[in-house]
């Protein structure tokens, strides 16, 4: 049998000809697929009892022993079907499992739709004598579709990007291939199985053979409402930003309120760090920080009722306060390299040293608005200096928080003053004032330089966190 695999899975969805296919691996002597092994509702098929001893009891207890038994079994390479709504445990077992072969059936999915609307009204999902086939029109529904639609692609993304992340590959076969004994027999090389087959077991009929327009109560009306759907998201903000970790070293936890600060890089960090800090009147430095994900849980396990939050900055003043805090700035936590960089390479007309009294107003919205400039190509990934999370998105901040949690409220600076003394409330600490204002930011205030084309810019910059947050103008 194979020397690659251990055991077997067919990712598929209802009405994608998993059975036909499951019926043709079984015709193999050495494969054996055992059905829909993880649907929620039964186990294997709807009037089995077990899969090789393993009870349905004894799979939702502990579903690695179902996995083990199909692994172990004697002779042949054991698999199963997966849907997306099948027990999600399995994932984290086989999808990091270079043992476990992939097997990706897919389905044009308005086919399978109007092939699972059929079924639901008739009642009939496997067919093997065509004399017993019950007829019945699908009723479009587009938002229905949507969602369908919506839900089969996400799962589509996660499987391949798990296969890309642990450098694994899946044999992949579409619906039409199903009638293709060569490629049924490619399938069985891929799996170990050196055995072929010469025809095809053809006992389930399809279903409904007809074109998809004889199909459809109102096809008019279903290929009017698909013209509608933006099913390539032509819409979308396209993102070039990389996927980073949580962060979770940079969180900040009272000292002993139970709150927990996940900070955006160039927001008023300081300022809300110094309002934690008094809650409990202590020094910032007293503050709880450098957690990893484990101190983290612990820390949420010891403060039963915490509250986690963030705080969003406009675009346009978190930009301003990205580029005097690591570019101009020459001191503690500045960019050095980069700041050479975007002197000699993108021209930005920096101060060679720290800015001095010839660096006026003037000369600082300059260079602001050309370090604008070099966001908008940065973001875009069209510059060879990183995306730095001081001046990323901060939609994209707010997705790598949800690697690990997000955060259970999401504040914006100009509501802090009255937010996070309700907050704090929230958590018994009833005498809690308003934060500080955050320090404007040096040598020259937003306020000094900004102008409609500064916004404009940033605009174009920040398209992402515009859209998403609805942010107007700044001021």
């Amino acid at each position: 049998m194979s020397h690659d695999f251990d055991y077997f899975i067919v990712f598929a969805e209802m009405r994608t000809g998993s059975n036909f296919l499951e019926t043709n691996l079984n015709a193999f002597p050495g494969l054996s697929c055992h059905g829909e092994a993880f649907n929620p509702h039964f186990i294997g098929y709807p009037k089995s009892d077990d899969i090789l001893g393993v009870t349905q009891s004894t799979r939702e207890a502990d579903p690695q022993a179902l996995i083990t038994a199909i692994r172990d079994q004697p002779g042949t390479l054991g698999g199963f079907r997966y849907f997306h709504d099948h027990d999600a445990r399995v994932m984290d077992i086989a999808l990091p499992d270079p043992r476990c072969a992939k097997i990706i059936l897919t389905r044009n999915p308005v086919d399978s739709y109007v092939s699972w609307k059929i079924a639901q009204q008739t009642g009939q999902w496997k067919l093997t004598n065509v004399k017993r086939r019950k007829d019945a029109l699908a009723e479009f529904d587009a938002q229905e579709f949507q969602e369908y639609l919506n839900t089969l692609q996400s799962f589509q993304v996660r499987l391949l990007n798990a296969l890309q992340t642990t450098g694994q590959t899946a044999f992949y076969i579409a619906y039409e291939d199903l009638q293709n004994v060569d490629v049924i027999n490619g399938l069985a090389r891929f799996l170990g199985e050196e055995a072929q087959l010469s025809n095809l077991d053809r006992s389930l009929k399809p279903q409904n053979p007809e074109p998809i327009s004889s199909k459809v109560d109102d096809f008019d009306a279903m290929r009017e409402a698909l013209a509608q759907l933006d099913v390539f998201n032509l819409g979308r903000t396209p993102s070039f930003e990389p996927r980073r970790g949580p962060a979770v070293p940079s969180y900040v936890a009272g000292a002993k309120a139970p709150l927990l600060y996940l900070p955006v890089r160039s927001g008023p960090e300081d300022a809300v760090q110094q309002w934690m800090a008094e809650l409990d009147h202590v020094d910032q430095g007293d503050l709880a920080t450098q957690f990893t994900q484990k101190t983290l849980r612990q820390w949420k396990r010891n403060n039963p009722g915490h509250r986690s939050f963030t705080v969003l900055r406009h675009p346009v003043a978190r930009a301003h306060a990205a580029f005097c805090q690591r570019i101009l700035n020459t001191g503690p936590g500045s960019f050095t390299e980069i700041r050479k960089t975007l002197r000699r390479v993108h021209n930005l007309p920096l101060p060679g040293k720290m800015p001095d009294e010839r660096y006026d107003a003037a000369a600082h919205r300059k260079a602001f608005v050309a370090f604008l400039k070099f966001l908008k190509a940065n973001l875009a990934g069209q510059t060879g200096l990183r995306i730095d999370s001081a001046w990323g998105t901060q939609m994209q901040a707010l997705q790598d928080f949800s690697r690990f949690a997000p955060p259970d409220v999401i504040l914006r600076e100009d509501e802090i003053a009255s937010a996070l003394p309700s907050l704090a409330h929230s958590v018994g600490y009833f005498d809690a004032v308003a934060p500080r204002s955050p320090a404007e930011d040096e040598p020259f205030a937003l306020r000094e330089i900004y102008d409609d084309r500064i916004e404009d810019l940033a605009a174009k910059v920040y398209q992402r966190d515009y859209v998403n947050f609805g942010f107007t103008r700044w001021g």
